[in-house]
């Protein structure tokens, strides 16, 4: 994803991570692990690559999403420590920050699997068979569930309102990776793409 595309904590932000979560580096998410201390992201060559973006905004808030695309792709979701390093660095609340990561559904605020599935089942996919695809999901996957990760870490699967493909139903987007035209029989083999 680009630092310039907009996907989604409590509190200030600098007291830690979830209980039972920590931050982590795939790309993609994955399991979090009994608490960690929390690093900053931005210092660097990661603050210099922010401050570049500075000279393209015409304010350091305009560069909120941004900001909080290089987080979700370092640690693969955003905690609160890190609305607190965001707030911090753009001179924001991190009131203002928490309210920007949850209105927007693409971004993480609890680690997901390698493996991030959307799953479109709006209507015109619902009628073309959009739910057997998810159910297929969840069994081979081994999710289970609708936003829940599986056993391995590799996938979490979510469903999502619109890919913008009603003419190639079902679409699902894995990571950055768009399918059309997603059928049950197909699963298998897509999952097998993913490590």
């Amino acid at each position: 994803m680009s630092l310039t595309a907009g996907q989604g904590g409590s509190g200030a932000g600098s007291s830690g991570t979830p209980r039972g979560f920590a931050e982590h580096g795939s790309a993609h998410g994955g399991h979090g692990t009994e608490t960690a201390p929390y690093e900053r992201l931005f210092r660097g060559e990661r603050l210099a690559q922010l401050e570049q973006l500075f000279t393209l905004y015409p304010t350091k808030q305009a560069c909120l999403l941004p900001a909080l695309w290089m987080i979700q792709e370092a640690r693969g979701w955003i905690s609160e420590p890190a609305i607190g390093e965001v707030a911090e660095v753009l001179g924001l609340t991190p009131a203002y920050v928490k309210g920007v990561v949850t209105f927007y559904t693409m971004y993480h605020t609890h680690p997901v699997g390698r493996h991030f599935i959307q799953v479109c089942t709006t209507t015109p996919c619902n009628i073309c068979g959009a739910e057997d695809v998810v159910r297929a999901l969840l069994e081979q996957t081994g999710c289970r569930e609708l936003g829940a990760t599986s056993p391995d870490g590799r996938f979490t699967v979510i469903e999502v309102e619109c890919l913008g493909a009603c003419g190639f139903a079902t679409p699902i987007l894995v990571d950055d990776d768009f399918i059309e035209n997603v059928t049950p029989e197909k699963i298998a083999g897509i999952l097998q793409r993913y490590e």
